[in-house]
């Protein structure tokens, strides 16, 4: 296996965008991407892409060639990637594994979603999809329902509480308050969390994640670069909550992560900067012990004592998380790379985070049965 860098990143702004259609988000993030890495499109030798359901959202299949067509790359392999969620850290993963087997030079990365041009409902339907059809979304259990069934366990289970969850989406809003590419700038009060609108019992709306549109792109090469690639490693497990035997923690989380650190040396300790997966607040608390950070059961009481704040002992979303960050679905995971990249460059600006030298992102599918873990290092 070969050494992979990270060459240049870009993204869009994540918000609702009615006048920009799938095609021109992903050419501005890919042409800011190239530009950061200071090359061309005919640098790059093959292209993967992570989208979730571009079919569903905008009518428009066959999407790699299409994508990279309008961005000027061609006669390249152009491939998409679909893992619900986790469609961006998939691609992401199976470039990493092309450029470190020797397989290409420079492989470009891209995650975009088009989610607005569709009514919320159907929004809701088309991302029930990711779940299992026979026994979750045809008898209407969409994710909302599905992982306030997570929380509720966990809240039976470890006694985490309503203010621990809205602790994640007042730390989160706070933090994309000082992102300029961040669907909500919002900053939020804990009354204002725990009183928002109902969704499903405990969340309310501030428990959950947005329909946002975006893209973001990554270009990895073999060169020596500032920023490495430590490791990347997908796992996967059952889609449906009923084949599982826990629901208040994810196989797949915690089989990429123990891949992870192996791969790149390290121990759960050692990461000074992470984005997680915080589709539901729960998410975020659930990742922090499926990835090692803390014991079971001891994440709320963890986010609560602003540990995972910006300037606490392990800062989490910086970015402001997909809680308030935005979900572009199949953006997503390289959008938590590109956030991570800035703060190992010292380019966050207000949320600079001190120390970012080792990095995490963990990138999640449906209601867990895929995760991608991915490692970034400073030599």
């Amino acid at each position: 296996m070969r050494p992979v860098s990270v060459a240049g990143i870009g993204k869009t702004a994540f918000g609702a965008f009615p006048d920009r259609d799938l095609k021109s988000l992903a050419v501005e993030a890919i042409t800011s991407c190239l530009t950061d890495a200071g090359v061309g499109p005919e640098a790059v030798q093959a292209f993967y892409l992570g989208n979730f359901d571009g079919p569903s959202f905008t009518s428009q299949n066959h999407l790699a060639p299409y994508v990279a067509g309008a961005a000027g790359i061609s006669g390249v392999p152009a491939t998409r990637f679909e893992a619900a969620c986790a469609s961006g850290g998939s691609a992401f993963f199976h470039a990493f594994h092309a450029v470190a087997s020797g397989l290409y030079e420079r492989v470009l990365v891209c995650g975009v979603e088009k989610m607005t041009s569709q009514t919320t409902a159907r929004v809701a339907d088309i991302l029930a999809g990711a779940g299992d059809a026979q026994t979750e979304s045809s008898v209407g259990a969409t994710f909302p329902a599905i992982f306030a069934m997570i929380a509720r366990r966990h809240m039976f289970e470890y006694g985490t509480t309503r203010e621990q969850l809205a602790a994640v989406a007042v730390k989160n809003h706070y933090n994309a308050s000082l992102n300029p590419q961040a669907h909500l700038r919002k900053v939020i009060t804990m009354e204002q969390a725990l009183n928002g609108k109902p969704v499903a019992e405990p969340f309310t709306i501030y428990d959950c994640s947005l329909v946002s549109d975006g893209a973001a792109a990554i270009l990895i090469s073999s060169a020596e670069d500032s920023i490495r690639v430590a490791a990347c490693a997908q796992a996967s497990g059952p889609v449906a909550l009923a084949d599982r035997s826990t629901i208040t923690s994810f196989a797949a989380t915690q089989i990429a992560a123990h891949k992870a650190y192996a791969q790149a040396g390290i121990t759960p300790r050692q990461v000074q900067v992470a984005e997680v997966h915080d589709c539901f607040t729960i998410a975020e608390l659930i990742a922090m012990e499926d990835l090692g950070f803390v014991e079971a059961g001891q994440s709320g009481p963890w986010v609560a004592s602003g540990a995972t704040a910006l300037s606490g002992e392990l800062p989490v979303n910086t970015s402001g998380g997909l809680k308030a960050k935005g979900h572009p679905v199949g953006a997503t995971g390289v959008a938590q790379l590109c956030d991570l990249v800035l703060q190992m460059r010292g380019q966050a600006g207000a949320r600079q985070v001190k120390v970012a030298n080792l990095a995490l992102a963990q990138n999640l599918g449906g209601s867990g049965a895929t995760s991608v873990v991915t490692i970034l290092r400073k030599p």
